[in-house]
């Protein structure tokens, strides 16, 4: 894959990496993404897009494709660990669709990247490229990678997560820091559960603390549900997609939480297990010709189920902002991307921190409502914002 100064490179081929790379591209840039995975592979979690996300996604022309196997939930149902009662209810499917312009839709990540991916040229995407080093100047950004190859870009984005390398080289190194909790997930068929209420709900059983909980919601069209479980556990550190847990561990872990959501763990065969980190909220995410977007960016907790929605919201502004820009004026068409997104992706991260969003019910306005294809552009310092 060649690339030239003219070329805008982004480092990571998760969700917020495709979806910049499309937005990007429509906007008239030529475009090369590096992938450290030597393929594209069926690993990670199942993910819940809110409204705000999936008006996004449509906006570049995706949303259609990932309706094909996600689901649709009824409601976003909050409800007390341990008495079942119910503390807030907000009715999703159609009437979020009324409201905000999109459904929420809940997907396999792997579904999502698959849908991306078809919207992007695949000679487009190296795979197998772990940058070592990458070094700015004034026209550009050289990096090198693991196999020996090398690239020379005009601009450089950082999509590649919580690690993520072109943070480290903007800012120098820095450890995501281990929160204490751990996450289990599993999927279970919905017809060896069927005699449990709210399966085609997004519901959320508050645990006696902001760090146990667990959230149901359906996939596949409703034929799966998929199970996702935390609690504080200072024994495992291990961050991983694909690390088998003990299904009796999870099953141990909520014997106090109603029997409506016993039962759904009941129900399991397998489970994953990871750690989960986190890092604060960053006062800069751009440096030049390089920016970061998503976790990379403002990696946060999952308690308000907004990792990928805020990774789409960056790629989809940052495509408006350096639309017709040319490379010399990148530096600071990325900064004026920065100050249109980091004051709400910071709100966001320290909100999923706090994990007390729509306990008690509540406006999901300002996040659902959120339309990433009309909010008002950033202005560098000293500049002037424009519509």
């Amino acid at each position: 894959m060649k690339t030239s100064e003219s070329t805008i490179g982004i480092v990571g081929a998760g969700i917020g990496g495709l979806v910049a790379a499309i937005a990007l591209r429509r906007a008239g840039h030529d475009v090369a993404v590096f992938e450290q995975a030597k393929q594209f592979a069926r690993v990670g979690a199942d993910i819940n897009l809110t409204p705000n996300a999936v008006r996004a996604l449509d906006g570049l022309g995706v949303g259609e494709a990932a309706r094909v196997t996600a689901a649709r939930p009824s409601y976003r149902i909050s409800r007390t660990y341990d008495t079942g009662e119910e503390t807030s209810r907000l009715e999703m499917a159609d009437s979020a669709e009324q409201r905000y312009g999109a459904p929420q839709l809940t997907i396999h990540r792997a579904d999502l990247l698959a849908a991306l991916a078809d919207m992007f040229p695949a000679e487009c995407v190296a795979l197998g490229k772990r940058a070592q080093t990458i070094a700015a100047d004034e026209k550009g950004v050289s990096l090198s990678f693991s196999d020996g190859t090398g690239a020379r870009v005009g601009a450089l984005l950082g999509a590649d997560g919580i690690h993520s390398c072109v943070r480290t080289a903007m800012f120098g190194a820095e450890s995501p820091r281990f929160t204490g909790i751990v996450a289990y997930r599993a999927v279970v068929p919905a017809e060896r559960v069927a005699g449990v209420p709210n399966l085609g709900a997004f519901t959320k059983w508050w645990g006696p603390n902001p760090q146990s909980q667990i959230v149901t919601f359906p996939l596949n069209r409703g034929r799966d549900i998929f199970i996702f479980a935390t609690t504080p556990q200072d024994s495992w550190h291990l961050e991983s997609w694909t690390a088998p847990g003990s299904v009796d561990e999870l099953r141990e872990q909520y014997v106090a939480y109603h029997p409506e959501a016993r039962a759904l763990l009941e129900a399991c065969d397998t489970v994953l297990k990871t750690a989960l980190y986190e890092r604060d909220p960053m006062p800069a995410w751009t440096a030049g010709r390089m920016a970061l977007l998503g976790d990379a960016a403002h990696p946060m907790l999952p308690f308000m189920a907004q990792g990928a929605g805020m990774a789409i919201e960056d790629a989809v502004v940052l495509s408006r902002h350096l639309e017709g820009v040319a490379m010399a004026d990148m530096p600071s068409a990325l900064q004026a991307y920065q100050a249109a997104r980091i004051e709400r992706a910071s709100q966001v991260q320290l909100g999923s921190r706090g994990n007390n969003w729509l306990r008690e019910g509540g406006n999901a306005d300002w996040v659902y409502g959120y339309d990433a294809w009309a909010v008002p552009l950033g202005a560098p310092a000293g500049a002037t914002a424009t519509a």
